[in-house]
């Protein structure tokens, strides 16, 4: 059985026991649970079910494994060549890891 689910503006197909990566969630903490109910199909042993936007009745119930995850440094540079016009930024996304305990349709 899976679901795909929106989390944060983000779509995941997500299985019971799955470990996730999504953006940040504020105000959580280690080992807390989550219900997302943003739900927009399920698949139950080949019986698909399509939500309009979404299905009702239908949760996935994830555990906060760890709240705070920092991704890869991503380096931004803009130049233009002959015009001495350099710019370097760069940003670590942030992420929290969750782990699907169950889904729930």
């Amino acid at each position: 059985m899976y679901a795909i689910v929106e989390i944060n503006g983000q779509q995941f197909k997500v299985e019971q026991g799955m470990k996730l990566y999504v953006h940040h969630i504020k105000d959580v903490e280690a080992g807390k649970t989550v219900e997302f109910d943003k739900v927009l199909l399920v698949d139950k042993e080949g019986a698909v079910t399509v939500g309009a936007p979404t299905v009702e009745g239908a949760k996935v119930v994830v555990e906060v494994v760890n709240p705070l995850v920092k991704g890869d440094k991503v380096i931004v540079f803009k130049m233009k060549r002959r015009k001495d016009y350099r710019k370097k930024n760069g940003h670590r996304a942030q992420f929290t890891q969750v782990e699907v305990k169950q889904v729930i349709a």
